[in-house]
């Protein structure tokens, strides 16, 4: 069995080979299908890197977004209308530099995952933001994963929280 690590490796090998752009418009599609999605308010997305799934065009709908930034070893829950200027941070993601309000008001969160498992659990890239946050915030959560990254088993150790749901294409 692949540990994290290699798991990681592979995934995003992978990931290289894929139609983002299309898997992006598919994924995002099924989540404006959801209830979850529909009934949501405020939603937290997180701003793409090279490579990631880009549910950005989420940001037309009717609804309060926001975006994590970074600080420590925590996430911080920021709001963020379409064009809004962003900053790079040290993980080299782009975060809003807008006031952070309390995570409460989140009606659903967008999970970014490399990978992830029947069980629902995530493979992200090994910092533990993500964990810490929903072990934190018991909010409706959702992973989009390109159906090729909808693996089996991902090693999960005590401290992993699985979403609430994963869309792939």
């Amino acid at each position: 069995m692949e540990n994290k690590t290699d798991l990681r490796l592979r995934a995003k090998s992978i990931r290289k080979t894929l139609d983002i752009p299309d898997i992006s418009i598919k994924i995002a599609s099924k989540i404006r299908g959801l209830p979850q999605y529909k009934h949501a308010k405020n939603v937290m997305l997180y701003y793409p890197m090279k490579y990631e799934l880009n549910l950005l065009p989420l940001l037309e709908d009717d609804k309060n977004f926001y975006l994590p930034a970074v600080d420590g070893e925590n996430l911080l829950v920021c709001s963020y209308k379409n064009g809004d200027s962003l900053k790079t941070s040290a993980f080299g993601t782009k975060e809003p530099s807008t006031e952070p309000v309390l995570p409460e008001i989140l009606d659903l969160v967008i999970v970014p995952a490399l990978a992830a498992d029947k069980n629902n659990f995530r493979l992200g890239y090994g910092g533990g933001f993500y964990d810490r946050f929903l072990a934190r915030n018991k909010i409706y959560s959702i992973a989009p994963v390109p159906a090729e990254l909808f693996i089996n088993h991902i090693p999960s150790e005590n401290f992993d929280i699985p979403v609430d749901l994963v869309v792939t294409d």
